[in-house]
Order: structure tokens, then sequence, then C-alpha cells
């Protein structure tokens, strides 16, 4: 398991997308754990964090109004305290967050899906892709010819557009989502795919000290990707990236800084971020 102390990012990027678990130092904010929390994560399940997360720093937490969400032009951070769920349209017994959505500049959409006893999911838009990642829980994945997976926390599953399924809970489960309109290429199909982190190879990364995982084929069908990324203590990306790729990122588990823009941010997992194509990300 991974170390809880230890940031993980799960990263969406287009035409790449990744998955982010950082693993940070031992001084300042990226110290693991807090003093000021001290829950003890050694008894809790992978990636509880996400699915329980505390406000911090924890002594704002009665703080009216506070929150570390932040909105611009070029990205966002949206954090724990913000989230709004409501029941997520054609879904049963299921309540959702909307994180990033073309309304606030992107082409895709991200959500969490909270499904709770004897919950189904409904399909999404025609054309349009899904992936979900667990992070608490589990779900049977059915398809139309009646084949069923049992997907459990850190497994995933990537459905083609028009690609009839459905997703049954009969306790509870935290699902994240990446849906988007898929750019149709001319004798180019996706799969169906199912699997989960601990599968994937381990990938270089010249120039890089990080751990990388990708969760979906690099060809020319897929039109995005997603990336599970490890850092351990003291470690950081050599580059300062600028480049056309849209972002959206979970942080599974640990806690750093990420710089957006001009501005840096003390970020926890939990929290959400999207970053727009070419904007300065550390």
């Amino acid at each position: 398991m991974q170390n809880p102390s230890l940031p993980r990012l799960l990263l969406l990027s287009f035409t790449l997308t990744s998955v982010f678990n950082q693993v940070l130092g031992d001084e300042g904010f990226c110290s693991a754990p807090s003093i000021l929390d001290q829950t003890d994560s050694s008894s809790k399940p992978l990636y509880w964090k996400v699915t329980s997360p505390t406000l911090s720093p924890s002594h704002l937490q009665d703080l009216p109004g506070f929150t570390r969400s932040v909105y611009r032009r070029d990205h966002a951070l949206i954090t724990p305290e913000s989230h709004v769920f409501s029941p997520l349209p054609d879904w049963t017994n299921t309540l959702g967050a909307y994180l990033i959505t073309p309304a606030i500049g992107s082409h895709f959409v991200m959500y969490l899906a909270k499904m709770q006893e004897n919950s189904r999911s409904g399909l999404p838009p025609n054309d349009v892709e899904r992936l979900i990642f667990v992070t608490q829980g589990a779900v049977t994945l059915t398809n139309s010819s009646g084949i069923s997976n049992k997907l459990v926390v850190d497994s995933y599953a990537y459905l083609p557009p028009n690609f009839d399924h459905s997703l049954k809970c009969d306790g509870s489960a935290t699902l994240v989502v990446f849906e988007r309109r898929y750019a149709f290429l001319d004798n180019h199909i996706t799969e169906h795919i199912v699997g989960s982190t601990d599968k994937q190879p381990l990938l270089e990364t010249p120039g890089e000290v990080f751990e990388l995982r990708k969760l979906l084929p690099a060809s020319m069908p897929y039109d995005f990707n997603i990336h599970v990324m490890d850092f351990q203590p003291g470690e950081f990306l050599n580059v300062k990236e600028v480049h056309y790729n849209q972002h959206g990122l979970l942080l599974l588990e640990g806690q750093g800084i990420y710089r957006l823009g001009d501005s840096w941010y003390p970020v926890q997992a939990g929290d959400v971020i999207w970053m727009a194509p070419f904007v300065p990300q550390w």
C-alpha cells in the first residue's frame, strides 16, 4: 500500500491524461503527518482522505466562509469543502459533485459519484467516452453481453463512446469519473479496458525522478490518457510545464505545493486542479 503521507496524483491530460500521487519532504507543509492532524492513518483504507477530507489548516475549520478553492481564467483549485453534491441525472441512489466542466473552460467533465446501497449508473450522452476510477468501496461493471467485472479501490475502467454498460453498487462506493466527447478518427476504434494501478508497469521518465504509470494505451485511437504519478520525499518535477495539454488532477494521497500561473498553492489529498492549455504548471 502507498504510504498515506506521501503525495499521489491522478492526472487527466488531453490529448494525454494523468493521475498524480506525490510524495513530499519531511519539513514544512510537505511534512507527514501534520502536527495539526493526529489521525492514525496507518489503519485507514487506501485513499481514505479523498472520501473523508479535513479542512486544512485545521485551526481555520470553524472560520465562516474560509476555503482554499480558487478560480482563475487558466486554472482552478477545487478543494473538498467547496464540493456541492446533488442527485446525478439518470443514476439511481447516487450523489454527484461536478468539479470540472466546459463552463470553466475545459473540453471534458470530471465529477465525483457517491453510490449508495442498491445504486446504479446511467449512461453518458451519445459519442461520449467515460473513464471511472474507484477511490472507495466496490462496484460491479456489466456490459450488454452480460460480462461483469468487480472494480475495487485503485481499479478503473475505460468505456468507449456508445458502449452499453451499467455500474451497480450493493453497499457504498466513491468514483472519480471523466467524460468527454470522443474525437473520432477513420479506421481507429478504442477498446473497453478494465485494469488496476498496481498492474501497470513503471515507465521511464527521462530527466525526471518520479514514478509514472499510464492507465490507457499510448496509441492513436485514445484521445486522452490517465497518469498515476508518485513522488518520494524531496522529489519534484524538473520541467516547468507550458504546453497545449489540458489537465484534470486529483491528489489521491499526501500533500505538497503546486505552482499554477504565478501562484503557489498548498495542496493535499482530495484536492482537484484544472489546468488550461499553456498555463505554467509545476
